[in-house]
């Protein structure tokens, strides 16, 4: 019988552990794991990305320099060198100062004078004391000269230039004397486009960390309101799905002719605008996105991007007029697992901890990892040296040999890495850490989904609804997944994370043969990045309906897969034509919310509005917060609309089974509504053959008296 079924689908007793091997390797690589985070906690140092160091490694405004924020060079115009690019070192001694000087002096003048010497001293290495100034020179203890300076964000002193007319000035000065001869203070220009540009990605970093720092509550507060919109939309598909459907598709038509509009009116008020003529091409990077929005250029991207988009889903709409009122019968069903397992709609929440906890351990464990060399230090010399570029000790430079064959080498700070064991095995570790990221990630996934399955099968297979349901189907379902099946979900997400690190080692080859002029080369790896592509979509396919399979039966991943596999093929023209129109009305639904919350995360961060501009925090670049917006929004939509998903493949794969066990009859009223069933019938048999038409049963349309 139906009831002894769905007995026999979710009855303890006849459910035993499934893919055991799987299961010991996931823990152990879960212990490997915790072991490689102690490891980085250990070794690693996150101060290392954040603050500059100076010549002997030490950080700038840390420990004993806590007082001493600021890093100063003592010659600028060493950093001018083509070496600074490709060792990311200026060859100048380098000291942590309290503040960047604001004068310009010489060693010579400032020797001269108590007071100027006093305050020459505080840029020096060490104390010089009594010591002679050619020694001082020789030994480069003090700068030779110091020139009026200013801090910049990525906490460094560059000397103050400005413009006389065309005349570069330094201290309102076009010459500046180095302590050897009288230069022109546009030398200092090389050297300070070197170093900007070893620090310009720090600085952007900061930047942003910045913005953060002053809107987050604001992000949170958008994200607030994508949770609340896409739970009033859940709510009202539990009740009026089918009016919220059509609700939800002309308000998508409306967002996006919204969107037009206003990059039409933006397009034609900046047609007398000067500079805004300028095509992207000549603008290049920039940065502040916000430049882009004061050309034409963007904004006709903008309207023809958008334009295409309307098209696309007027099309497809009208393609799908039948089909869509269909998928409006099938989310009416859903609608009514869903009432019975409320707690569903909460469900998504559990998961996106799990993911927080597994992307913030990821993200710790990379910064650590990577912060968890050792200084090294090279030797720097302004002319041709034998040693130059090779590691030296700083404490005993002055008496070695590398010193006596190059009097004028300096012993500094180059980089971070290391010689240990350790050290040597850290590339496997960066490697570990991002391949368990893909497997957890996924198995959190995968856990999601096989528990929403198996509370949504519970309702499907339920004779009498909901006396023969679980008391609590979710909490059932999620300890059947994780006592008996967690084998099986390692199993499925340990498969799908190893094409993943394979597209990500592709996306590497590709960066790094960029340069690369061999057509052949980049043809090959052109088609495998996108045949890894196309796997990864069907693995995910054919993984979630396995595990419903899994959730329903109990057999082990391979089993469920191939049994899953061969019922959708077998029931093809009902997963095309009805289980995808499905997903993409469900797709418009996450577009609908993340457009509805992007437009005001647009309006507030941007203050273009007069009614958000005394509230909107002063930011570096306001697109960081609202792309942040427009990405959880995007996941907090896909994370509440997936229950509606995972309810309707779980339901559409019951009832092809339902109708392969029962023989199609449908006078059976059990477990779908009368009427869904036979319009799902009747629509498979209509996309039919002629002959294959006559082989199936006579359908006959349901009584409304037999609806359960």
């Amino acid at each position: 019988s139906v009831k002894g079924v769905a007995t026999d689908c979710f009855s303890l007793l006849h459910r035993g552990c499934t893919d055991i091997i799987c299961c010991i390797f996931f823990i152990v690589a879960i212990v490997g794991y915790v072991a490689v985070g102690i490891l980085a906690w250990t070794h690693g140092d996150p101060r290392k990305v954040i603050y500059p160091t100076d010549s002997l490694g030490q950080y700038c405004g840390q420990g004993k320099l806590e007082k001493k924020p600021l890093l100063f060079y003592f010659n600028m115009m060493k950093c001018a060198s083509p070496m600074v690019l490709l060792e990311f070192q200026c060859p100048t001694p380098q000291v942590c100062v309290e503040k960047c000087p604001d004068r310009t002096l010489t060693l010579v003048t400032a020797i001269a004078k108590p007071e100027d010497w006093k305050y020459y001293k505080s840029y020096c290495r060490e104390d010089p004391g009594n010591k002679p100034m050619t020694e001082i020179l020789q030994k480069k203890l003090c700068p030779a000269y110091l020139i009026s300076s200013k801090p910049c964000k990525a906490f460094r002193c560059f000397p103050s230039l400005g413009k006389k007319g065309e005349v570069i000035t330094v201290g309102d000065q076009d010459k500046f004397n180095d302590g050897e001869k009288i230069r022109d203070a546009k030398d200092l220009v090389a050297g300070m486009k070197n170093a900007t540009v070893v620090m310009e990605g720090r600085q952007v970093a900061m930047k942003i960390f910045e913005d953060y720092t002053k809107s987050w509550y604001w992000i949170l507060i958008c994200l607030l309101i994508a949770v609340v919109l896409s739970l009033i939309f859940i709510v009202l598909l539990r009740y009026l799905a089918g009016i919220m459907v059509w609700v939800m598709i002309l308000m998508v038509i409306a967002v996006v002719a919204c969107g037009i509009a206003y990059s039409s009116i933006k397009y034609v008020n900046l047609k007398d605008t000067a500079g805004s003529n300028i095509t992207l091409q000549q603008l290049g990077f920039q940065p502040d996105f916000s430049v882009y929005l004061h050309i034409r250029q963007t904004w006709l991207a903008f309207i023809i991007i958008l334009a295409i988009l309307e098209v696309i889903i007027i099309i497809i709409l009208i393609f799908l007029r039948n089909r869509i009122r269909i998928a409006v019968e099938l989310m009416k069903e859903a609608s009514r697992a869903v009432g019975y397992v409320m707690s569903s709609l909460f469900y998504p929440i559990f998961t996106f901890f799990l993911l927080t906890i597994v992307i913030a351990y990821w993200g710790i464990t990379a910064v650590f990892l990577s912060t968890s060399s050792e200084p090294v230090y090279k030797v720097f010399n302004e002319t041709d040296c034998p040693h130059g570029r090779q590691t030296c000790e700083p404490e005993n430079f002055t008496i070695s040999a590398m010193k006596t064959d190059c009097p004028r080498s300096e012993c500094l700070f180059a980089f971070y890495g290391g010689e240990t064991p350790y050290h040597k095995y850290l590339i496997f570790f960066q490697f570990y850490n991002v391949f368990l990221f893909f497997w957890c990630a996924n198995f959190v996934t995968a856990l999601g989904q096989m528990t929403l399955a198996g509370a949504f099968a519970s309702y499907y297979w339920a004779p009498n609804k909901p006396n023969d349901m679980p008391a609590y189907p979710l909490c059932a379902s999620l300890g059947r997944s994780l006592r008996y099946h967690t084998g099986s979900l390692a199993f499925g997400s340990l498969i799908l994370a190893i094409v993943q690190i394979i597209r990500v080692l592709l996306e590497y080859i590709d960066h790094k043969l960029k340069g690369a002029e061999n057509k052949f080369a980049k043809f090959l790896l052109c088609c495998l990045k996108c045949c890894f592509w196309c796997l990864e979509k069907f693995i995910k396919f054919i993984n979630r309906n396995a595990y419903i399979m899994v959730a329903i039966y109990g057999k082990n991943f391979c089993r469920s897969a191939r049994d899953a596999f061969f019922l959708l093929m077998r029931n093809v023209i009902r997963v095309v034509v009805l289980d995808k129109v499905t997903d993409f009305i469900l797709f418009l639904g996450k577009l609908l919310i993340v457009g509805l919350v992007g437009i005001f995360a647009f309006f507030f961060f941007s203050g273009q509005t007069d009614a958000f501009k005394d509230a909107a925090p002063s930011l570096h670049y306001y697109w960081v917060p609202i792309l942040t917006v427009l990405v959880g929004s995007y996941l907090i939509a896909h994370g509440f609309f997936s229950v509606y998903a995972m309810c309707v493949d779980t339901l559409f794969l019951c009832f092809c089974e339902d109708l392969e066990r029962n023989d199609g009859s449908a006078a059976r009223p059990y477990h779908m509504t009368t009427e869904l069933r036979y319009i799902l019938m009747k629509d498979a048999d209509a996309a039919q053959t002629p002959t294959s038409r006559d082989e199936t049963m006579q359908l006959t349309p349901p009584d409304k008296t037999m609806e359960n």
